[in-house]
C-alpha cells in the first residue's frame, strides 16, 4: 500500500511540475552558428555573424550582428532575439539576402502570400470536410479504464499525459480524431494507443493497429496481449507470416465483430479485411507505407477515429501540423533514468568495432549489427564471428521466410545470440532493452531520419547505450552525407526528434513540404515565414481578423547582458538569451531563473537585470505597448494605437499628477519622470507604472 501511495504521489508531483520550455520553441535556432543564415521578421534573410558587446554611455549590452546585403549590418538587441529564426528551406547557395532599408522583402513575402491562396483554398476545403463528419462519441472513462491504466508499472512522464488526455478528449468528441502523436523513440507512445485502444473497445468498438513492419506487428502484438491480459479482450496478428487457414479465420472473425483489436501490416488495408464496427485505427509511421495504402487510410478517416504515431515528423506532416489541419500531441520529456545514447561517427576500423562488441558483451549486453547487404549478410556475419570469436553471431534480413526471422529474433531476445547481424528490418520499433550498442556501415548511405530511427534501438533501459556510425575508410563523403551524419551526432540529446525533422528539411530542401498542394515559395522566405504567411492567408479566406502581434523595444539605460565571466561558450549564451526571448509569463520568467541559476551559479547583476527587462517586456505587450525609451532623466512609453482609454489616462494621472505628460497621435505617448537614476529604481518604477 505505501509502495502505491509514493508512486501516486511522484505522479502528483510530475504532474504539477510545469515544462514551459518544450524543445519545439527552441528548434527556431538552437544550434545557430556563425555564417548560418537567419531570417527577421521586418528585415528579411542576413548572415549570422555573432555576438557583439557595445558599450555606450556607460551601459553595457549583448547584441546579435546579422550582415545583409553589401556592407549593410544589423545589431539587434538581445531581449529582442524571438524576432529572428534560423533559415531552414533548402539550397543556401541560391540564397539571396535582403538590403536593409529596401522594399524587397515587404515585396517577396507578398509574392509568396499571393501564391498560397491557391494551397489556403485547398485546406480550407478540408477543414470544411472534418468539421462536418459525423463520427462515433466514446463515453466518459470507466472503472475498467482507471483499473487497467493503474496496471501501468511506471510513472507517466507530464506530456504523457497530457497527451492522453488531448488523445480521450478528441474520442469523446462526434468529430472523428485525426491526432498526430509525435515522441521520440521509446517515449511512451505505446502506451497511449493502448489507452486509446482499450477505451474504443470498452465502447463495443474495434481497434486496428497497422504497423509497417512484420516484426514490429508482431512485438506490438506481443506488448498489447501482456498489458490486457486481466481483461476478456480478443486480440489477434494479422501478416504475411500467419497461415492461410489462420488469416482466413482471423478475416471472418473480425468481419462477425469476434475479435476486438487486430494488429498487422498493410495486409489490413487489404480489399478482403472488413470489420463489423471499427472504431479506432492507429497508425504507426504513417510515411513508411505505400500510395495504395495512404488512399485506404484515407478513406477510413473521413468516419473513424485515426491516431497516427511518428518518432521524426517528416517535414510535410510537421507542416500540416502546425497550420492546424491535423492536432497534434508531442512527447518531449524522456522516460525516467534514461540516458542519451553516446555516438561516435568515424571512418570503418576493425580495432575499434571489435572492442565495441567485446565491451558490450562484458557487461552481459547485446549488440545490433546493421549492414544492408542482403547478398552479403551471410559473409558479414562470419567475418563479426573471426573478429570477436567469443561472440554468439546471428543474421537476418526481410528476404527470410517469416518464420524464420520470427526463430532468430527470439533467439536474440532468450539471449542465444548476442550479436545480430541485420538489414534495416531493425528500423521500426523492435524493443530489446539488453541491446545497448548498435554498429552501423555504411551510414553515408542513410537517411538522417533512418540514422536516427536506429540509434533509437538501443539505450531503452537504464543501462547507457552506445551508437558506432561508420562509413568506408578514405571514401570521400558527398555534402549532403557529411551535413547528415554530423547531424546525428550533434542531437544526442533526447527530444531531439522535431531538430532531426527539421535539419532534413534543411537538408533534403523543402520542395515537397505541401506535397500535391506546393505552390508556395518556401526556398525565398524560409520555413518559418512561410508557415506564418500560410496562416495568414487560411485565416483571411475564412475571414478571420488578424491581430498582429505586438512587437516591443526595449531601451533602457540599465547595463543588462552575459558576461563572458559567466558564461564563455557562445553556444550557451545564445540558448540562455533565447530562452528569456521567449519568455511570455512570470512562471515562464521564473523557471528560466532556475534553470540559469542551477547550470551556472547564482547569476550577476546584469543577468538579473535582463530578466526583469523581460518582465517589462511582457507588461508591455499586454498593454499595447510598442517602444519603453529612456530619455534623460525619464520613460517614454509608446502605445501601438490611438485606440487609447480615456479612463486608463485618467488613473495615471490621479496617480503621478505632473509626473507624466501624454501626446496624441497615430502612436500615443507617454512620458514619465523618474524619480531615481540607479538602475534597481528605473527597474522598479517602469515595471510599477506597467503594472
Amino acid at each position: 500500500m505505501y509502495g502505491d501511495n509514493l508512486v501516486e504521489a511522484e505522479r502528483t508531483l510530475k504532474r504539477t511540475k510545469n515544462n514551459t520550455f518544450k524543445q519545439s520553441e527552441k528548434i527556431v535556432f538552437a544550434d545557430l552558428k556563425i555564417g548560418d543564415y537567419v531570417v527577421h521578421k521586418k528585415y528579411g534573410i542576413g548572415i549570422y555573424i555573432g555576438v557583439n558587446t557595445l558599450k555606450a554611455d556607460g551601459i553595457t549590452r549583448d547584441y546579435i550582428k546579422i550582415k545583409y546585403l553589401g556592407d549593410d549590418v544589423l545589431y539587434i538587441p538581445t531581449n529582442s532575439l524571438d524576432e529572428i529564426r534560423k533559415y531552414v528551406g533548402g539550397e543556401e547557395l541560391k540564397l539571396k539576402l535582403n538590403r536593409l532599408g529596401s522594399k524587397d522583402w515587404e515585396r517577396t513575402r507578398a509574392k509568396v502570400k499571393n501564391n498560397l491562396r491557391a494551397v489556403a483554398k485547398e485546406l480550407i476545403e478540408l477543414y470544411a470536410r472534418r468539421e462536418k463528419a459525423k463520427g462515433f462519441a466514446f463515453s466518459k472513462d470507466g472503472d475498467f479504464q482507471r483499473q487497467f491504466e493503474s496496471t501501468f508499472p511506471y510513472v507517466e512522464t507530464d506530456d504523457q499525459l497530457r497527451s492522453i488526455e488531448e488523445v480521450k478528449k478528441d474520442m469523446e468528441n462526434e468529430r472523428p480524431m485525426d491526432r498526430l502523436l509525435c515522441g521520440d523513440v521509446g517515449y511512451g507512445k505505446t502506451e497511449i494507443a493502448l489507452r486509446a485502444a482499450f477505451k474504443a473497445v470498452m465502447d463495443q468498438k474495434q481497434v486496428a493497429y497497422l504497423a509497417p513492419t512484420t516484426v514490429l506487428a508482431k512485438q506490438q502484438y506481443e506488448t498489447f496481449k501482456e498489458r490486457m491480459k486481466e481483461f476478456p479482450i480478443k486480440i489477434e496478428l494479422l501478416n504475411r507470416f500467419r497461415t492461410a487457414k489462420d488469416q482466413a479465420k482471423i478475416i471472418k472473425e473480425l468481419k462477425l465483430g469476434e475479435i476486438d483489436i487486430v494488429i498487422g501490416t498493410h495486409k489490413l488495408l487489404g480489399k478482403d479485411v472488413e470489420f463489423k464496427d471499427l472504431g479506432l485505427l492507429i497508425i504507426d509511421e504513417e510515411h513508411r507505407f505505400g500510395v495504395k495504402a495512404k488512399e485506404k487510410i484515407k478513406q477510413y478517416k473521413t468516419n473513424i477515429d485515426v491516431l497516427t504515431m511518428t518518432a521524426t515528423p517528416i517535414p510535410r506532416t510537421l507542416h500540416m501540423s502546425i497550420v492546424g489541419v491535423r492536432d497534434m500531441s508531442c512527447l518531449y520529456d524522456p522516460p525516467q533514468n534514461r540516458k542519451p545514447v553516446q555516438t561516435y561517427v568515424l571512418e570503418y576500423d576493425q580495432d575499434v568495432i571489435r572492442e565495441a562488441i567485446t565491451k558490450e558483451i562484458e557487461r552481459n549486453g547485446q549488440v545490433f549489427y546493421l549492414f544492408n547487404k542482403v547478398e552479403d549478410i551471410e559473409r558479414k556475419a562470419d567475418e563479426v564471428q573471426k573478429l570477436v570469436p567469443e561472440a554468439k553471431v546471428g543474421f537476418a534480413h526481410g528476404k527470410m521466410s517469416g518464420s524464420q526471422i520470427e526463430d532468430i529474433m527470439n533467439d536474440f531476445v532468450d539471449g542465444a545470440i548476442n550479436v545480430l547481424v541485420c538489414t534495416t528490418i531493425l528500423e521500426t520499433g523492435i524493443d530489446i532493452p539488453n541491446a545497448n550498442t548498435i554498429i552501423i556501415e555504411n551510414a553515408d548511405k542513410m537517411g538522417l531520419a533512418q540514422l536516427y530511427q536506429l540509434r533509437g534501438r538501443v539505450g531503452r533501459s537504464d543501462k547507457q547505450g552506445y551508437s558506432y556510425i561508420t562509413y568506408k575508410k578514405d571514401k570521400m563523403l558527398s555534402e549532403d552525407a557529411d551535413k547528415r551524419l554530423k547531424a546525428i551526432k550533434e542531437f544526442t540529446e533526447f527530444g531531439s526528434g522535431f531538430k532531426i525533422a527539421m535539419r532534413d528539411l534543411e537538408i533534403r530542401g523543402a520542395g515537397s513540404l505541401v506535397g500535391e498542394i506546393q505552390h508556395g515559395h518556401i526556398e525565398e522566405v524560409g520555413y518559418d515565414t512561410y508557415c506564418t504567411l500560410l496562416n495568414e492567408v487560411l485565416k483571411e479566406e475564412q475571414g478571420i481578423k488578424i491581430e498582429e502581434p505586438i512587437e516591443c523595444q526595449i531601451d533602457l539605460n540599465v547595463t543588462s547582458y552575459i558576461p563572458d565571466e559567466y558564461i564563455e561558450d557562445q553556444n550557451q549564451k545564445i540558448e540562455i538569451y533565447q530562452d528569456i526571448a521567449l519568455c511570455k509569463t512570470e512562471e515562464d520568467i521564473r523557471e528560466i531563473t532556475d534553470e540559469i541559476i542551477d547550470r551556472f551559479g547564482t547569476p550577476p547583476k546584469e543577468i538579473e537585470n535582463l530578466l526583469e527587462i523581460s518582465r517589462i517586456k511582457t507588461l508591455a505587450k499586454m498593454k499595447r505597448i510598442i517602444k519603453v525609451q529612456s530619455r534623460r532623466d525619464s520613460v517614454v512609453f509608446t502605445y501601438n494605437d490611438s485606440d487609447f482609454q480615456d479612463d486608463e489616462l485618467q488613473k495615471l494621472i490621479n496617480k503621478y499628477g505632473n509626473a507624466i505628460k501624454f501626446s496624441s497621435g497615430i502612436k500615443p505617448m507617454i512620458t514619465l519622470k523618474l524619480k531615481g537614476q540607479k538602475e534597481k529604481e528605473i527597474l522598479k518604477e517602469v515595471k510599477e507604472f506597467l503594472k
